[in-house]
């Protein structure tokens, strides 16, 4: 059932407008969220330089994060997903 799951990931979801503040306006599916996601995150320079797994939340991402000031890269994805719909 490889197919199905993948059809699913490719699918455009509805993206928050906290999350739309940093990866712009839905529908989009969950990778290319993602992928706009660590585009920011790499601009703006918000990875621990010392543990490269946490991204350090700017105003934007402490939206999005629940308020949180630092996320690492699983927990991020999961709190991404509420922001999806």
């Amino acid at each position: 059932m490889p197919g199905k799951a993948n059809s699913a990931f490719m699918k455009p979801l509805n993206v928050s407008a906290e999350l739309a503040a940093v990866v712009g306006k839905g529908p989009m599916p969950r990778s290319e969220v993602v992928k706009k996601l660590w585009v920011y995150i790499k601009k703006n320079n918000l990875q621990d330089p010392k543990a490269k797994r946490n991204i350090v939340a700017d105003e934007n991402l402490k939206k999005v994060f629940g308020g949180k000031a630092v996320v690492d890269m699983f927990e991020m994805t999961k709190l991404v997903s509420k922001h999806l719909s």
